[in-house]
């Protein structure tokens, strides 16, 4: 069963910066696609950022220029960095990683935005 992990999460104030991380229990090379999600409160979950195994990234409209999605494939652990905090970024931030017509969850990282 494949385990993912996120940290990084936390309080910063709008204009901030916070790195998330997301930790595999195996290696992240198996997975098609991985990416970050996030949910607000009354809100559904959206996508924030997928990178492809390939290196390709896409990125949500309201975090490009903003966000960079990441991986570090001898750490198994996949990144996103998150720049220029607004205050509508506060979410809990998932990570996802999708293999062989399966997809897997982490958790999920609280962020918090102070203006």
């Amino acid at each position: 069963q494949v385990q993912l992990v996120e940290s990084g999460g936390g309080l910063v104030q709008a204009g901030g910066s916070l790195r998330l991380s997301c930790a595999a229990s195996e290696s992240i090379l198996r997975f098609n696609t991985m990416g970050w999600y996030r949910q607000a409160p009354g809100n559904q979950r959206e996508l924030v950022a997928r990178l492809t195994r390939g290196g390709f990234s896409n990125y949500a409209d309201s975090v490009r220029g903003r966000f960079t999605i990441s991986r570090d494939n001898a750490k198994n652990t996949m990144y996103l960095q998150m720049n220029s905090l607004k205050p509508e970024d506060a979410a809990v931030y998932y990570c996802n990683a999708g293999a062989n017509n399966y997809v897997y969850w982490g958790q999920g990282t609280q962020v918090t935005i102070s203006s």
